[in-house]
């Protein structure tokens, strides 16, 4: 079939490391792969670093147009354009590009005006939706009075741009419910970010220390301090530590935590890795433990899945749909330090020969979230091969 050109908006991109980010740099280095000439809208990364270049993303070259933006000072990394600026950026994008489709990643920033613009144009309109508003309000710096009207203008936001779209995207079926509860948008598809598990090297030999791993943004809504909490709870003869790869405004904050609790020895705070020195982490950690309430997914679980953990996860949002209890690891009430504690000792106890059975169904678990397929649904959405009828 011709390939398509695609342009795919994002209001974070390379060098951001987060879910959204992630998700974006696959997917396009994926379509560049099968052929299609795609670009990229994504805020510059720094100040006179705007302009129009050839980047190379996931080992593949593809056009960044780096709209000029600044950064938005409560938060370590988010940048925005100007609305006056996106607006005119937005019209001269597309006149320039002439996409086939326009693939929006967040309406928040740049987004909304591509998602004007290509309405006004007729050209097709794609929306992936990584974003609950509830978890935008720590960096508001509004009262809490004013956060609550924040969170019902945000939802009605979202709902009023995300329906200009032909198809509205989340990674998981309950992210996808939970955007239909909260506004009038219905058929919202369920499409995994992807992952390719063949970069991820799964260990099944008996570990010599007991590590946990969390990878993840130091953020208030990644609940770090229930996993550091769990630490100090776990029976001293299983000598555990925990590995912390990631950045964020929360580190210190957690630093500081641990060493109330007298655990700072015992913790290892990795900042932000290579992707080599995290595929090793992966490789080498005896089980992936998370405590975020807010994940629409999580591509570090796709890819601790991938390189054979057991999974520890609270039991919230998208969670429970890569945790089969039992199975390949054991989920936790929310905010409950002292289960988070009895799941990874219940894990760190087992013999070999179970814990190689539940790092397989690992393995095989993450097979249903092939980046191949991934590629192939938003292709057939791209070319509007879908009927809605039967979505």
């Amino acid at each position: 079939m011709a390939p398509l050109t695609i342009l795919i908006g994002c209001d974070t991109f390379t060098p951001n490391v987060n879910g959204a980010a992630r998700f974006a740099e696959r997917l396009a280095a994926g379509l560049v792969q099968r052929g299609h000439d795609v670009h990229i809208v994504a805020p510059s990364t720094g100040w006179g670093k705007s302009g129009t270049f050839t980047e190379v993303v996931e080992g593949q070259p593809m056009t960044v147009h780096r709209w000029p933006s600044l950064r938005w000072l409560p938060h370590e990394w988010v940048r925005y354009t100007w609305p006056q600026v996106a607006s005119v950026l937005a019209r001269r994008t597309l006149d320039r590009v002439r996409p086939d489709v326009v693939h929006v990643n967040s309406h928040i920033m740049g987004g909304r005006f591509l998602i004007h613009a290509a309405a006004r144009r007729g050209t097709r309109l794609i929306a992936t939706n990584h974003v609950m508003s509830e978890n935008i309000l720590e960096h508001t710096t509004l009262p809490e009075f004013l956060n609550r009207a924040f969170v019902k203008w945000a939802w009605w936001d979202i709902d009023r741009l995300l329906s200009k779209a032909r198809w509205v995207t989340t990674p998981t079926r309950r992210a996808a419910d939970y955007l239909e509860q909260h506004t009038s948008i219905r058929d919202v598809l369920a499409i995994s970010c992807g992952i390719d598990a063949s970069k991820y090297e799964p260990d099944f030999a008996p570990r010599s220390a007991n590590r946990i791993l969390f990878v993840g943004r130091l953020v208030e809504e990644k609940h770090v301090e229930v996993l550091i909490r769990a630490l100090t709870l776990l029976p001293a003869d299983l000598e555990v530590g925990l590995d912390i790869a990631g950045s964020g405004e929360h580190r210190r904050h957690l630093e500081q935590f641990a060493a109330e609790l007298g655990v700072a020895d015992r913790i290892v705070f990795h900042g932000a890795v290579s992707d080599e020195e995290l595929r090793g982490l992966y490789t080498r950690a005896s089980l992936f433990a998370i405590a975020s309430i807010a994940e629409l997914q999580s591509i570090a679980t796709l890819e601790a899945m991938s390189s054979g953990l057991p999974i520890i996860a609270a039991d919230a949002m998208a969670l429970p749909h890569l945790v089969r209890e039992g199975v390949n690891g054991y989920l936790f009430t929310p905010d409950d330090a002292r289960a988070a504690a009895e799941r990874i000792e219940t894990v760190l106890r087992l013999p070999h020969e179970e814990r190689v059975r539940m790092q397989q169904a690992s393995v095989e678990g993450v097979r249903v979230h092939s980046l191949d397929h991934t590629l192939d649904v938003f292709e057939s959405l791209y070319r509007d091969e879908l009927d809605r009828g039967i979505a």
